[in-house]
């Protein structure tokens, strides 16, 4: 069984981006670099069948696949946004071959026609939000045994309200009533489904 992480950002904009600011130059990019780390590592290992996919607004979508990936890839969010702001500005070419993100993989497919795919292919689709049945309870009852891709709202919530998205009339699962950053909703979906095998 493969887990997919999807997240979207639409604020990441790198015209004025510094190391110094990440969170304030970047359109919170180190965000999606924590989810990125959350995703892939378990007590600094990668993850076995793992993916996470990472959609950005005018700049792509790239997916970090733990079985593909470089030995050097980072361990910290710092190190992770500088590699990854330096391959996005160079779009994946021209850059040394090796990067520690040259195994990562470039598209410009749009995260609804994603999910429409992942669906096709006999995945088992999920939304995130504080709305949905719980997690627990759902993967107790349906003994989860295709890949599963979760579906992540961005910082500004606007992702979960577009009517594209909406339209696919994906399954809503839920941690609680309680908001939490993305990447603890990804930890914390790592461990669920980990205590239910």
């Amino acid at each position: 069984m493969t887990l997919i992480f999807v997240i979207h950002s639409e604020t990441v904009n790198l015209d004025h981006y510094t190391i110094k600011d990440l969170p304030g130059s970047s359109g919170r990019i180190d965000v999606l670099c924590r989810c990125i780390l959350a995703a892939l590592y378990l007590n600094s290992k990668f993850e076995k069948n793992v993916q996470i996919w990472v959609f950005i607004d005018n700049y792509g979508t790239f997916i970090f696949n733990s079985e593909k990936l470089n030995v050097n890839f980072p361990k910290n969010e710092l190190l992770l946004a500088k590699y990854f702001i330096d391959y996005i500005l160079h779009k994946g070419s021209n850059v040394a071959q090796d990067h520690p993100l040259n195994s990562i993989e470039t598209t410009e497919i749009s995260i609804f026609k994603a999910i429409e795919d992942f669906m096709n292919d006999g995945c088992d689709v999920f939304i995130l939000n504080e709305d949905g049945e719980d997690l627990a309870n759902y993967i107790t009852k349906n003994h989860l045994k295709k890949d599963q891709v979760f579906v992540l709202g961005d910082q500004t919530g606007n992702f979960m309200k577009k009517q594209e998205l909406i339209g696919l009339n994906l399954i809503n699962l839920s941690l609680g009533k309680q908001s939490y950053l993305a990447s603890s909703v990804i930890r914390l979906v790592k461990i669920r489904l980990l205590t239910s095998q």
